[in-house]
């Protein structure tokens, strides 16, 4: 949706590495915004967000209007099952609707062989993994690493919305997830325990408000009471201050099934 940071360039780089031509859709999408979300003060910097993208590696990039995406008479939204239901989609209804129905639109309008997404939003990734597979998209979806800041704070547009000390204790959140996962190699399976982790180092921090802190099967997202056999996820967010932000960190399966 622009505004973009390194964590964008990086999606656009690895494009680059494995694809003949790169195209960037920069579209901030009105229909994945809820009634209270920050849709019109959602940072527009096309011009900026154009030069990064030709410096990264991008060889076309689509930038419709409003009305040429949702123009007179539209009507059509693309429903996402069960992946959508919890997490981001109890706390922000309908947004998943509104991703998967631009996201479509966008695919066919494109047409890539390849499709490049960030694990940060890994909720969003795996619903477009589905819709791709049950309604035969062609596109192959990748999911590229997370790219955080130097504090360890996932790259995020809505960064920008910090003031200096809500920055700061924001990098609790990725302490907490990296201590988590310490544990987890270290031996530590329960979930309980895992989440306790990353919700001790959160609460120090007066201006995070946790939304939801989960630990939860990598394919199905549904909760898990303990891991260690199977690829899971801690997914966590909070509020700081008036901005939303979200998180995560893989747990690779250990053990043999």
């Amino acid at each position: 949706m622009g505004a973009l940071h390194a964590g964008h360039l990086s999606l656009f780089k690895r494009a680059a590495q494995d694809c003949d031509l790169v195209v960037a859709s920069i579209f901030v999408n009105p229909t994945q915004f809820g009634a209270n979300e920050d849709f019109n003060k959602y940072p527009r910097l096309l011009q900026q967000d154009l030069q990064l993208a030709s410096n990264s590696g991008v060889g076309a990039a689509f930038t419709p209007a409003v009305e040429d995406m949702y123009g007179e008479g539209f009507q059509t939204t693309i429903l996402p099952g069960t992946l959508a239901v919890e997490l981001e989609g109890a706390h922000r209804p309908g947004h998943f609707a509104g991703v998967c129905t631009v996201v479509s639109k966008l695919l066919n309008i494109v047409q890539p062989d390849r499709a490049f997404f960030g694990q940060k939003d890994f909720q969003q990734a795996r619903v477009i993994e589905q819709m791709v597979h049950d309604l035969n998209f062609s596109a192959e979806i990748v999911v590229a690493p997370t790219v955080r800041a130097e504090d360890g704070l996932a790259l995020s547009s809505r960064n920008a919305y910090l003031s200096p000390e809500e920055r700061v204790a924001a990098a609790a959140i990725s302490d907490g997830l990296k201590a988590a996962l310490q544990a987890y190699n270290a031996g530590e399976w329960r979930s309980s325990a895992l989440t306790d982790i990353v919700l001790k180092r959160t609460e120090g921090e007066q201006l995070i408000a946790m939304e939801y802190c989960v630990v939860a099967n990598s394919a199905t997202l549904h909760a898990v009471e303990t891991v260690g056999d199977r690829p899971s996820v801690i997914l966590v967010a909070a509020a700081i201050g008036a901005t939303r932000l979200i998180d995560n960190i893989l747990l690779p399966a250990v053990i043999a099934q």
